[in-house]
């Protein structure tokens, strides 16, 4: 049976670099106050002028240098991101226009920081059915303009970035992604929102002066939500494929807070040194993070023919899932 494959990876960061002590300058907070509570020391902030699609393009060109694969030769993109360019069109037909993949269709998934996840989970079902061959997958999120920079309770914890895989079909069915799994709880949106500049509040002198057009959360609940939901997805993988939280040779995760991934790990019983982190250098990356992880994992070496992957991530909606991959 096909089922599909990463081919490539590929990531960017900005080169500005904003670091805690930066921070300090800025809003009423400490470098120890990030540090032990977020396990964030600095974070990336794009250059003036620069947008979502800019820093997307140079991930997606790494990806695809990786893969052997040619713009042209795509059928598909997907950007997930919440920090288009513009509310309209996509994300991923500017994209799609700058690299001059003048085969793929292109649209954006709108899932937060799980963006990533459940874009490589629509690229595989694309796959599966024959419906694509090459799939280009963006996680890209310019962070940076959409937070209150005098609120130290969400200024501190987001960066600019974007990550990408190239996907495509291998007959190896000891190869690949196994199995994807995606959750929603549409009634937990509250504790981590933009409300302002959409149908309910549109934009106005009011939501401006109220920054309703910034990130608001409930970091506490977030946390509780988090490891809540978390372990049991990575089970659901682990029980969907027959395997054990002993034969998980890596985890790849979306990175939040640097709390979050050790409590969901001590819960499932999974070592931290069988993840990759990054947390500490960029920040919060949104659905950047997890493709972000997988590229510096992947170009370090660490991952190795038939070791077997978890992936997880949570974002706003609340949304969240997993994935099983043989590498």
């Amino acid at each position: 049976m096909i089922h599909s494959h990463i081919l490539g990876t590929g990531a960017y960061a900005p080169k500005r670099i904003l670091t805690n002590q930066d921070l300090e300058k800025m809003v009423a907070t400490t470098d120890q106050w990030i540090s032990d509570r977020t396990g964030i020391k600095q974070r990336r902030i794009a250059a003036e002028g620069e947008v979502t699609s800019d820093m997307a393009v140079v991930a997606a060109r790494q990806a695809l240098a990786m893969a052997g694969c040619r713009a042209e030769d795509l059928d598909m993109i997907i950007v997930a991101t919440v920090s288009a360019d513009m509310p309209l069109p996509s994300c991923a037909v500017l994209v799609q226009a700058k690299l001059g993949a003048v085969r793929a269709f292109a649209f954006d998934v709108s899932a937060a920081c799980a963006g990533s996840l459940f874009g490589l989970s629509i690229a595989d079902q694309f796959i599966r059915a024959g419906q694509a061959k090459r799939v280009l997958v963006i996680g890209a999120e310019l962070l940076s303009r959409l937070v209150d920079w005098t609120d130290r309770n969400t200024c501190v914890l987001f960066g600019d970035a974007a990550g990408a895989m190239v996907v495509g079909p291998t007959p190896d069915a000891k190869r690949g992604l196994m199995s994807t799994h995606l959750h929603s709880d549409g009634s937990a949106a509250g504790i981590l929102t933009i409300p302002g500049g959409g149908s309910q509040y549109p934009q106005s002198e009011e939501v401006l002066s109220k920054n309703m057009h910034k990130i608001a959360m409930n970091g506490r609940e977030i946390y509780k939500f988090a490891i809540r939901v978390l372990p049991p997805a990575i089970l659901e993988a682990l029980d969907a494929n027959g395997f054990r939280v002993d034969d998980i040779d890596h985890i790849v995760s979306h990175q939040a807070n640097a709390r979050i991934v050790e409590s969901v790990l001590e819960r499932l019983g999974v070592p931290l040194e069988k993840c990759w982190m990054n947390l500490e250098r960029y920040g919060n990356t949104s659905s950047a993070s997890l493709p972000i992880s997988l590229d510096e994992a992947n170009r370090a070496g660490r991952l190795k023919e038939g070791d077997l992957i978890a992936m997880m991530a949570i974002g706003a909606g609340m949304t969240w899932g997993s994935a099983l991959m043989r590498w």
